[in-house]
């Protein structure tokens, strides 16, 4: 946290990094899979065959649990994700595929025409409820359970259900295999899109009353899987069943975009907690308001996969949401109608130091820590705060990679002792005297991230959006007046003095408050 000289101290979230954005356009000018032009919707034939569609049973079987475990769900902060499992969640795939195509595997970002956005911790804590703050002193790896469970040749997750739900009081190992499903379908949606015990030795921690950071895992996974799936856009590759969170990039989206595609989050229905068969009266309702942010996105109307409609999200995101329909900090509720677990503009927050520090500390986040490392590739992604600044309330500076010259990205793990030596790597900035009772809560760019943006913003986005509109749907039509400027040169002179960024030239920064965050970016 760097403070300003303006009034009330406003804090930027940084480190603070040389202005000149030369090197990082350098180095990711055709690393964004849109400037690869590879549109082909066939591309996407089997994209999303891992999505968690509901099962017969898992309901009944939800309700059954929950009423014995419901207060343990809510100590080990995993209620409100279970829950979200018995909605039948939409896809909105035209805006997956149209987004997907903006991914930045250095930052970890989407690069949209309004500026860098991504998932934070944040929304993990406020889409999921998940822990995101437990310090993490064990770990997953190859951990094998303790008894074994029959996935083979049992009728898919419909019969895992009536194979394992028993009857009378609850065991702790249905309710480990329960977690298992949950995990397996539901969060991580492994791309055998049938039962597997991967998870069980961790839903055995579950059941059995221990915590770890499941937040962070299901973070994890979702850069992993946008990592992968930008990788095969570079290449032209179909991106073929990978499995992944793809539900929750669509809830991050959704909500993201919730202005521009005018969704009313207060007003949506969300499934009630009675059985698959019950009957009901002519006054009673099946759906209820939601009770959070979660509820709220997963009960949002989707969208199927159609060249135009991925032309068109294509072109919004392209061109960037204008000032009206941002949403940096979609999580605003100033009448309280949900209850909130995070909150910017709430000062009770600053009072919860990990759970804050949890949220804008950079760091490695673990990817694939499931069962056997025989059989899965261990590794992991960086979490870059700086980024997403807006997101969390802070000043935006000019974006710095905390670890981009301590270790490489996404190298394979082999051990669990190589997991914890780069978990604890230090990274090129100093957080230990945070002091979040200084923070004076707003969103604002700085003069020095307006200028880096702007450079960048016209080395990456100088076609026009028709052109690759019309690359996208074969039916587009562009009109003849339609201009493509010319990109500037990769290597650009910069002048020196724009290089000595100190702190004198944040201080002198013009600041934009919360009115006008991100106009310019």
């Amino acid at each position: 946290m760097i403070p300003t000289d303006q009034p009330h101290y406003f804090q930027c979230l940084g480190p603070l990094e040389n202005p000149d954005p030369t090197d990082l356009i350098n180095a990711e000018t055709n690393r964004i899979p849109f400037k690869a032009e590879n549109f082909s919707l066939d591309l996407w034939k089997d994209a999303f065959c891992s999505w968690p569609s509901p099962t017969k049973g898992w309901k009944d079987w939800f309700l059954r649990i929950g009423n014995s475990n419901e207060v343990q769900w809510g100590e080990r902060k995993l209620d409100q994700c279970i829950r979200l499992s018995i909605a039948d969640m939409e896809r909105n795939e035209s805006l997956l595929i149209a987004a997907s195509y903006f991914w930045s595997d250095t930052l970890n970002a989407f690069v949209f025409g309004h500026g860098p956005a991504s998932p934070s911790l944040a929304d993990v804590l406020m889409l999921t409820g998940l822990d995101i703050s437990t310090a993490n002193n064990s770990h997953l790896f190859d951990n094998k359970p303790s008894s074994k469970v029959e996935t083979r040749s049992i009728g898919g997750w419909s019969g895992y259900i009536q194979k394992y739900r028993k009857t009378g009081s609850v065991g702790e190992r249905e309710h480990a295999i329960f977690l298992n499903m949950w995990l397996n379908k539901f969060v991580f949606c492994d791309r055998s899109a049938g039962p597997t015990s991967i998870y069980l030795s961790a839903t055995e921690r579950l059941a059995n009353g221990g915590r770890f950071p499941l937040g962070r895992y299901l973070f994890g996974s979702v850069y992993h899987l946008l990592h992968q799936v930008a990788e095969k856009l570079l290449l032209g590759q179909p991106i073929s069943n990978l499995g992944g969170p793809w539900w929750f990039i669509n809830m991050w989206l959704s909500v993201h975009m919730h202005k521009r595609l005018e969704f009313n989050l207060f007003s949506q229905r969300f499934p009630t907690d009675i059985t698959e068969d019950y009957e009901l009266d002519d006054e009673e309702s099946a759906t209820r308001p939601p009770l959070n942010y979660g509820e709220a996105a997963i009960v949002l109307p989707g969208t199927g996969g159609n060249e135009d409609q991925v032309s068109r999200f294509f072109q919004t995101l392209y061109e960037g949401l204008t000032k009206d329909q941002r949403a940096w900090m979609p999580y605003e509720d100033t009448e309280t109608r949900f209850p909130l677990t995070f909150h910017p503009f709430d000062n009770a927050l600053n009072k919860d130091h990990d759970l804050m520090m949890a949220i804008i500390t950079p760091r490695a986040i673990p990817v694939n820590f499931f069962g056997s490392g025989k059989t899965s590739n261990l590794t992991y992604e960086f979490y870059n705060p700086s980024a997403l600044a807006r997101q969390l309330a802070f000043g935006q500076l000019s974006i710095a990679l905390c670890y981009a010259d301590v270790v490489k990205p996404r190298e394979i793990v082999t051990s669990g002792l190589e997991w914890i030596r780069i978990a604890q790597l230090p990274q090129n900035v100093d957080t230990s005297d945070i002091d979040l009772s200084a923070w004076i809560l707003a969103l604002f760019i700085t003069q020095a991230y307006k200028q880096w943006w702007v450079e960048w913003k016209e080395h990456m986005f100088y076609r026009s959006a028709p052109t690759y509109r019309s690359m996208i749907d074969s039916k587009y039509k562009m009109s003849e007046n339609t201009i493509s400027l010319q990109p500037m040169p990769q290597f650009f002179y910069y002048f020196h003095s724009h290089r000595q960024f100190t702190l004198s030239i944040l201080h002198r920064s013009t600041m934009h408050h919360r009115q006008s965050a991100g106009a310019e970016g």
